[in-house]
Parts: C-alpha cells; structure tokens; sequence
C-alpha cells in the first residue's frame, strides 16, 4: 500500500526585512534625508542630490512623508538663505544678454517637467541663465518640491538662475488654488510655520525683468488690489482701495 501525499509545501514567504510588507520597504527612502551642508555654500553635488530625491519621494512616498526626506530644519535654513538674497534684487532685474538664456513660463507644480526641462535644455552655467515667469505654485501635486528646488538653484547661482514673481505667488492664490492645502497635508503640525515661510519668500521675488537690455518679461496679474493709505482730501473715507 503506497504511503499517503505529502501535503502541498507552503508558499515561500514574500521577500521582506523584520516583517515589513513591500508597501513599507517601497516607503524607506534608499538614502538618508537632506541636510545643510556644513559652512552654508551650495555645491552642484547638493542640488543634484536633492533632485534626485524630491524626484524618488514624488513617485515613493506618500505627500505626509516628505518630512522624512526635507526636514522642517533644512526648509527653513534654504528659505532664509534664498530670501536674503531675493530681497537684495530690484524688483525689474536687468539681466546681460551674454549667455544663452532660458525664459520658462508656467510650471504649476509639474515637478518631474523641471527635472526633465534643467536636464534638456541643461543646468545653469557660464554659458546659460534661466528666468523663470512665476506661477511655480498651485495646481500641482508639488508645488513645494517646485519652488524648493528652483530656489535651491538660486542660491547655487544668484546671477545664473532668476525667479519671477506670479500671480499663484500670494496668498489669495495659494489658499484658493490649492498651496495651502498642500503644504498643510506634506507638514502637517509644521504646515502653518512652512507656508508662511513661502509666503515671506514669495514677497522677495521680482516683478519683472529686463533681458539684455532688450526683452521685457513679466508674469503679471499679481494683487487683486492695493490699499491706499488716505489723504487729507479723502478724510473720512477709510481703507480706500483701487
């Protein structure tokens, strides 16, 4: 009489470290987080480092955990250092027309459409500037990793690299259109303090601009109105606006 079958063997367990599902080990970023660098100057090697992982944490992690790959303290330390210098520039900045000179329009938080843009056309260099026209913000899914990273190339090259200011660069916009919303959901208890550093920088931002004494570009349409502080002749009409 022949011996009954042995029983199916089980199924060879999932691949997997401590326990931890696929989902979890998809989430941990392959790298630490960013950090400033010691004695404060950008290097080309840090900015393309934090490409690379805004561009991992975009297509890994969920929005909550962009914490874990840019802490509050390296936001606030590249928003304090880009804001000084954005607060420097005249609010039309004349730019030489020396240099190849990249103009872009638009980007509403197409994160992975700058990455592709700075490595087409290719990076900010002796040979080639960028402008770009504003409206960095809103719309997109990240608005924030947008702004970061152009700002990070500010501050690596200040005469290289100019930031526009638009009309999604206030407050009215990004509490309308979805910035707000944004950042309150990647920083949560932080998101208040990380919004109203954008905020701050955003005012530091240039209106317009002149390239090569020749082309004038300007986003435009930024204020819904300007309060006028009232005259002697207008006495008795408070908050006068136009």
């Amino acid at each position: 009489m022949s011996a009954p079958p042995s029983p199916n063997p089980p199924p060879p367990p999932s691949p997997s470290t401590n326990g931890e599902s696929q989902s979890e080990l998809k989430s941990q970023s392959p790298h630490p987080p960013i950090s400033w660098p010691a004695g404060d100057p950008l290097s080309l090697e840090w900015v393309q480092d934090l490409m690379s992982k805004l561009d991992w944490a975009s297509r890994n992690l969920a929005p909550s955990e962009l914490p874990t790959v840019l802490p509050v303290q390296v936001f606030d330390r590249l928003v304090l250092v880009g804001s000084k210098i954005l607060h420097k520039e005249p609010n039309c900045v004349r730019i030489d027309g020396g240099s190849k000179v990249v103009v872009v329009g638009d980007v509403h938080g197409q994160l992975h459409d700058v990455l592709f843009l700075l490595k087409d056309a290719g990076f900010p260099g002796d040979e080639r500037l960028f402008v770009f026209n504003g409206d960095y913000v809103d719309r997109g899914a990240w608005g924030l990793e947008t702004f970061l990273l152009l700002l990070a190339w500010k501050v690596f090259m200040p005469e290289r690299v100019y930031l526009l200011r638009g009309n999604h660069e206030s407050k009215y916009c990004t509490s309308v259109y979805g910035f707000e919303k944004e950042v309150m959901t990647k920083y949560g208890d932080s998101g208040k303090h990380v919004y109203r550093k954008c905020l701050g920088c955003f005012e530091g931002l240039p209106l317009a601009s002149i390239i090569g004494g020749r082309v004038f570009t300007a986003h435009g349409g930024l204020f819904r109105c300007i309060p006028v502080t009232p005259s002697k002749r207008s006495k008795g009409k408070k908050n006068r606006r136009i």
